[in-house]
Order: structure tokens, then sequence, then C-alpha cells
């Protein structure tokens, strides 16, 4: 799964980010309120956590402004204003939960996995597709009594076809999701780990491959009956 964490704090930043890093997520830090609505309308993360004492764009700003422009991303709001209006302002401007700072790290977790299953792609902590299980926590791909452990860029790439099914993916879309908006990644990694993850499949004797469509992108596809 891919954050934005939107936090002018550097050091508070790198602290959640560091925590959300060890819990298998992959995360990219914002530190005004002007490029996190700019990185919020890629459309390319999961869930937004979105401070609200910005510099340039405070998060309320930022949220009423992505909402106004139809922007349906899963929005957390982190502040450390408490008061019930506050609260109240935030949940009218359209985010999906608010969570006051200090706040422990359990809580933060557990409210992540908790949005994260609006998404109407979400599977919990297993995806299926064709004759493949992935197990998301342990990045392990199995199918039947066989399995092969992935790569956080390769469960990332899987994860992100998984959830479109049968839709083709876009190599711009695989760079912004798995290296970051400002990546100098190009078509030549995401063929790389096009090419491990098929080999990954072809271990596994899988039904399912990777469709390339030429010059647009890739897909999952499923070869005879399951």
């Amino acid at each position: 799964m891919k954050i934005l964490l939107i936090e002018d704090e550097v050091r508070l930043s790198e602290a959640i980010a560091h925590i959300l890093k060890e819990n298998k997520y992959s995360v990219d830090t914002i530190y005004n309120g002007e490029d996190g609505y700019h990185y919020i309308m890629t459309n390319v993360y999961d869930v937004v956590l979105l401070d609200v004492n910005l510099p340039i764009m405070n998060g309320f700003e930022v949220l009423k402004r992505v909402r106004d422009e139809g922007n349906k991303s899963i929005i957390l709001m982190l502040t450390a204003r408490s008061e019930i209006d506050d609260k109240v302002l935030g949940l009218d401007l359209g985010a999906d939960d608010y969570l006051p700072k200090p706040f422990a790290t359990k809580e933060l977790l557990a409210r992540i996995k908790a949005l994260s299953r609006r998404n109407t792609n979400y599977e919990g902590d297993q995806k299926h597709f064709g004759d493949l299980i992935f197990d998301v926590n342990n990045y392990k791909l199995i199918k039947k009594k066989k399995s092969v452990t992935l790569t956080h860029l390769e469960g990332q790439l899987l994860e992100l076809l998984m959830s479109r099914k049968h839709m083709i993916t876009p190599k711009e879309n695989i760079i912004v999701k798995l290296w970051g908006y400002d990546s100098e990644a190009d078509d030549n990694n995401v063929e790389v780990y096009i090419f491990f993850l098929r080999k990954k499949l072809k271990y596994l004797e899988s039904k399912v491959t990777i469709k390339t469509t030429r010059n647009v992108g890739y897909s999952l596809e499923v070869n005879g009956n399951v």
C-alpha cells in the first residue's frame, strides 16, 4: 500500500515515515500544503495522512480544494488541534478520519488499516487473482502448496496489478506508485521488475500471466480455466 504523508515538522515526519516503512508501507513525504495538493491529485496513493498546520496552504484548504475538484482519496487528518469544532470542520470538508497529536503508533496503524478497507479493491491481508494468493503482510505469492517470497518492489507491483484486475496499468502509473512522483526511474526500471515477476509466476507454474500492451502498460490475465 502506498501512503502520502504531508507533515511540515521534519523530525516527526521522518519518525512517522520510519514507522510506516517498518510496517511494509511505501511512503512519500511532503512538507507543505501546496505540494501536498499536487501529490494528492496524482491519485496514486491508497491513504493520505494530512496535517492541518502546514505552510503555504493549510490542511483544511488542501482538503477543501481536492474535494471540490472531485478527488476521492482516503484522507486521515493529523493535527495538534483536538477541539471539537476543528474535528467537525475537517469531517465536514470531507476528511475520512481525524487523529489528534500526540497519538500512539498502534492507533495510527489501526486507523490506516481501517481506512484502507473503504477502498473497493480491499481484500484484507490476502489478495486473490486466478490461481494465486498474495499474502500482503509477508510478501508471499502462493499457488496451492507452492510459494515464493517477493521483494518489496515486486510485491508493490503485483499488488497494483491485482488491484486493477484485467485493466491495463500504464508504465507512468507504475513508476509513480513504486518509486514516487519525483523519481528518476524510467521504463527500464518497470521492465526489470516485470521480468522478475514473470520469472516467479513461471516458477509457480501459474496460469496467471502479465500481458504487455505495447507503448501503454501491463495487465494481469488468466490463461485457461483455474
